[in-house]
This record gives C-alpha cells, sequence and structure tokens, in this order.
C-alpha cells in the first residue's frame, strides 16, 4: 500500500473537540490556584466569586443591566429544562428544529410536559427551517446555533421587536462567539464548556424583564423539582441571580469560569472572541474550496457555525460506499488523526450524516486549523488507499 507521507506541521494543541472545548490559549492549572476550595459557596468570599462571574459576564457580552444573569445546575441541559419547564404553558409554542439538540427540546415539549399548542418547524442536518414562519403571538424556542449541525441563525431580523410570547433560546455554542441581539431575546442558556473552554457542570440562564414577569404571574400545571424552581410566594428568588445558586457549585469550575472572562477581557473582549472564531471559520473555507474532499454540510454560507464546523466527505471514492460503509471509513479517518496526536474527538455527531466536527471556537488558534487541514487530507488518502488495497 502506497501510504501517503505525513504532513511536516502539526497543530501545537490538537484538542478540537465540541464539548468540552479547548482551554484558552496559555492556560494550565495553576490559573485554579486561588479557587475557594474547601470554602462553603455561601460564605463572604464563595458568594464573591460567584457574583464576580455573573458581573463579568454581563460586561463582556453587553448583557442589559435589567436581565438577569443565574448560575444553575446541570451544564446548559440544565439551564434550558429550567426555562421550559418552568415558562410554558400559557401560549402556544413554536419549536425550532435542525440538529439533535434541538429536537431534544421538541421531545421534551411534546412527551415530557405534554403541551398539545405545539408547533413543530424542523430541517434536516445541514439546512435552517423559515425562521420566517415563527408567530411571535406563541412562544418560540430554538437554538441560536446547531452544534451537532454546524448550521446558525444568521441573525435576529426574523425576531419581531413586539412579540408577545417569549424568545427562548439555547446559545451555548454561539455565546462569547456570535453577535447576539439582547433586545429580541428573553432566555438565553448556555455552559462555561464551549466557547469559553470552560470546565462542564455549571449552566447560565439569562432572562430578559418579560421573562421574570411570565415567571412571576405563571403556576406551572406540573410538580416543579425543588432543582428548577425560580419563585417562591409568586415572586423571584432574586439571590439565584445574585449568585446563590440553587444547588452548591464546585468553586474550582468556578474559578476556572473566571480564568476564561479575564483571558477574553484581557484581548479585548466580545469583538475579539467574535473575529477569532470567524477566522477560524475563514481557514476551513479556504481549505474546503481548495478541496475536492471536503465539502461544508452547510451549503448556505450564510448559516454555517462559526464554532462547530460540521464537514460532510465528498471524494468519489467515499461517495461510492454504501451507508455503512461510509460511516465506517469516516470513524477510521478520525481514528488516525487522534493515533497521530494531531486531532482529538473530531468524529461527526452520532446522529449526524457521517463527517467530521471541528471546534473552531475562540479558544483555538488560527495556525492549529491550518495545520490540521492538512493532516485531514493526508488521513483521508491513507484511508483511500486501505480500501483500495482491501477491493
Amino acid at each position: 500500500m502506497n501510504i501517503p507521507a505525513k504532513p511536516a506541521t502539526r497543530p501545537s494543541t490538537p484538542n478540537f473537540s465540541s464539548g468540552p472545548c479547548a482551554k484558552r490559549p496559555g492556560w494550565s492549572p495553576a490559573v485554579l490556584d486561588d479557587a475557594a476550595l474547601g470554602r462553603s459557596h455561601r460564605s463572604k468570599l464563595g458568594k464573591a466569586k460567584l457574583k464576580d462571574v455573573i458581573d463579568r459576564t454581563r460586561d463582556i457580552l453587553g448583557v442589559p443591566e435589567d436581565y438577569r444573569i443565574g448560575i444553575v445546575a446541570a451544564s446548559d441541559t440544565g439551564a434550558v429544562e429550567m426555562a421550559l419547564w418552568s415558562l410554558l404553558g400559557p401560549r402556544g409554542i413554536d419549536v425550532f428544529a435542525w440538529e439533535s439538540f434541538g429536537s431534544g427540546w421538541v421531545t421534551d415539549i411534546l412527551k415530557q410536559l405534554k403541551l398539545d399548542d405545539v408547533r413543530v418547524l424542523e430541517a434536516g442536518y445541514g439546512e435552517l427551517p423559515d425562521m420566517g414562519q415563527a408567530d411571535f403571538a406563541r412562544d418560540v424556542v430554538f437554538t441560536w446555533n446547531g452544534t451537532t449541525s454546524g448550521v446558525r441563525v444568521p441573525n435576529g431580523e426574523w425576531i419581531a421587536a413586539d412579540r408577545q410570547g417569549l424568545t427562548i433560546c439555547d446559545a451555548t455554542s454561539a455565546v462569547f462567539a456570535m453577535d447576539l441581539p439582547w433586545d429580541k431575546l428573553d432566555v438565553v442558556t448556555y455552559s462555561w464548556q464551549k466557547v469559553m473552554g470552560g470546565e462542564a457542570q455549571h449552566g447560565i440562564l439569562i432572562l430578559s424583564p418579560r421573562a421574570v414577569e411570565r415567571l412571576e404571574s405563571h403556576t406551572p400545571a406540573w410538580p416543579m423539582p425543588k432543582i428548577f424552581r425560580l419563585t417562591k410566594g409568586g415572586k423571584l428568588i432574586d439571590g439565584v441571580f445574585r449568585g446563590e445558586t440553587i444547588n452548591t457549585p464546585s468553586m474550582l469550575v468556578v474559578e476556572d469560569a473566571l480564568d476564561g472572562l479575564k483571558w477574553a477581557e484581557s484581548i479585548g473582549g466580545l469583538k475579539t472572541l467574535i473575529a477569532r472564531s470567524e477566522a477560524n471559520l475563514a481557514v476551513l473555507a479556504r481549505w474546503v474550496e481548495s478541496s475536492p474532499s471536503i465539502d461544508f454540510l452547510a451549503a448556505d454560507p450564510a448559516v454555517r457555525s462559526c464554532t462547530s464546523v460540521c464537514l460532510k466527505i465528498t471524494a468519489p471514492w467515499f461517495q461510492g460506499l454504501d451507508e455503512e460503509g461510509q460511516a465506517k471509513a469516516a470513524k477510521r479517518v478520525g481514528a488516525l488523526l487522534d493515533e497521530e496526536g494531531v486531532a482529538y474527538d473530531i468524529d461527526a455527531y452520532r446522529d449526524a450524516p457521517p463527517g467530521l466536527r471541528i471546534w473552531a471556537g475562540a479558544t483555538i488558534e488560527t495556525s492549529d486549523l491550518e495545520a490540521l487541514t492538512g493532516w485531514i487530507d493526508w488521513a483521508l488518502a491513507v484511508v483511500e488507499s486501505e480500501l483500495a488495497v482491501a477491493a
């Protein structure tokens, strides 16, 4: 078998996972030395650190002063679930889904909460539903960026300013990498493990005044677990949004989140974070344009994600395989890159079409992506050679 020569340049960091994502450049365990370990999260020190996360988050993202920012349990999933279970019911619901996580919210709304006035607006992997179909007399639930499909909402122009319902946005792989129109969003959720490269476990829940009004005027028809409860006696539990978390947080994880926020401030804030992500997408776009073997899963450039970049293999030898063969070949590409220590965890999501998924968020260096593309070309050539010999 004629094995292609390996590229001379290797990524300095091979971590391209779409969650947990790569740590920020220059990170080391030493940044955690000031963590409030062995201290209560309700101590003066513990609450100060939690409040610091909230304040720095507001400043970097430009979250309006009258919006509430809370640290909640169970990562982005917990934050979304808290919003759905606490807020839905008074109005009909339009829920958009074009990838795995959006489809999960559809399942929760229909099969767990068992709400009946629900419109599901769907699209396949690589596509975006017609967001113009949204009825803003209803509540609208959607992801901003489809982490498992590489498709994002390009802007918020489709969202009505005079809406009657709430907009509930899962923004976990978008926030800190894309420009979110806060005046159009009533609920925003995300986790530290995505764009900021933080550790997992906790989620962020951001509420507009309209969302708070809904919380204080609506009592869900179903039992509410303690970990989801945001009101007491019909009033918002305000302490949640000052760092008084419902559950006990990891102060080690909190320290790591603070480090990421301080890094973001040091490089120029949100504008720089967005620019880094877009520059990374541009590297991959130039490579795709010159490659006969790779293309974006998202055909429309306007909706391509600059964080979770999903790619399909278009090489003739790959297209000639059956579905099982394509899945195995794509896995083999990922395994080769893993064995060489140049890229970890870049297989397509399990429910997505066979291919690759490369994290290109702000913690990734452009030079590492440039080096990675050569290695993917190499791995594709190796798999083609292996299949030719086997045939």
